[in-house]
């Protein structure tokens, strides 16, 4: 898996563009947050919310992923207001989690804006929950979410813009339909009974990192487009964050925090996650288990326990995830493979 992740092609270097660009882009973003005299937590949603603007943004033209980009604060900050507001309030809370969850499935079906805006909304949620956001620390983490994506887009777009000299990408869109009969809306309604199985099961593992079993649970549904890929997806996302959890207990835990040393690993796993995303779903989440590991460094809370309950959160949202897709509304792989094949026949028909 190792020599596969390293050797695998990378027509006109596009992955490494991509990881070094993040790597400038989110280091930028987290500079000027800090410099801004903005409090840790968040600076730490600043930098979040670079990744996710360079990593989620993926329209086929430069303009088009500039106003996607814009739009990406005008649909998070809202997010997080109503995350911050429901903290203290469990019930609500939780049912608002479902909601945001099964809105960002959903959008899908408006192509890669409606899936980077629906990703920058469910983790906005996410966030504020990992934060322990309070409504009182609103407008800093407005700031934060405001610089590191200005920030993050003048590297985008300002710096190192090397998608102007490239031909516009094929992106693929989604077999249609309607109503149930439509992808997007079948995984919308399992990533909600997902999140829910998720949700509940989590704060059985732990009522303070529930939140974890309910991130797992979605994100195994991202680019996924049937039973098969969602099954294999969970798999891979429970062994990365397996081996991440085994690499943070050796590499983050003796750091206690340290500043330097941990804004090297966090760069070094920035680059991880972008190189390797594109092929390796496994060896991503180990990247972003160890970030995640680092970042729980620098909060001061970091133990190994804490990162042996991160895996039995992974687990539970993975298993909610995996039960979602085979008992509610199940989009067979046998099914989704005969919609493309159809697709494709009708473009090379319409072509020729």
């Amino acid at each position: 898996m190792l020599k596969r992740m390293f050797v695998a092609a990378d027509p006109g270097r596009l992955r490494l563009r991509s990881a070094v660009r993040a790597v400038l882009g989110i280091g930028l973003a987290v500079a000027v947050c800090a410099l801004a005299g903005l409090a840790l937590p968040a600076v730490v949603t600043g930098g979040l919310s670079a990744l996710l603007a360079l990593f989620t943004v993926t329209d086929r033209t430069v303009r088009g992923q500039a106003v996607t980009t814009a739009l990406l604060p005008v649909v998070g900050l809202p997010v997080l207001a109503l995350a911050a507001g429901l903290h203290d309030h469990a019930v609500p809370r939780d049912l608002a989690f479902l909601a945001v969850a099964g809105a960002g499935v959903y959008a899908r079906r408006w192509g890669p804006r409606g899936h980077a805006l629906g990703t920058f909304a469910f983790m906005t949620f996410f966030v504020a929950q990992f934060l322990h956001t309070a409504p009182r620390q609103l407008p800093e983490v407005y700031a934060a979410v405001l610089l590191a994506v200005l920030a993050s887009s003048a590297v985008r777009f300002g710096l190192w813009c090397y998608e102007r000299r490239l031909p516009a990408p094929v992106v693929p869109v989604l077999p249609g339909g309607s109503g149930l009969a439509r992808i997007t809306t079948r995984q919308a309604v399992q990533a909600m009974a997902g999140g829910a199985f998720a949700l509940v099961a989590g704060q059985v593992v732990s009522g303070d990192r529930w939140y974890w079993a309910v991130g797992a649970s979605w994100w195994v549904f991202v680019n996924t487009s049937s039973r098969g890929e969602t099954l294999v997806r969970g798999f891979r996302r429970v062994l990365g964050t397996f081996l991440g959890i085994g690499a943070g207990v050796l590499v983050a835990v003796p750091l206690h925090g340290a500043t330097v040393p941990t804004a090297v690993l966090t760069a070094v796993c920035v680059f991880g996650i972008f190189y390797t995303a594109a092929v390796s779903y496994s060896w991503m989440m180990f990247a972003v288990t160890v970030l995640v590991s680092l970042l729980y460094g620098l909060l001061g809370f970091l133990e190994p326990a804490l990162l042996l309950l991160r895996l039995a959160e992974t687990a539970v949202g993975a298993a909610g995830a995996m039960l979602a897709v085979l008992f509610v509304l199940p989009v067979t792989t046998h099914a989704t493979t005969h919609a493309w094949i159809e697709q494709a026949v009708r473009s090379v028909h319409r072509c020729t």
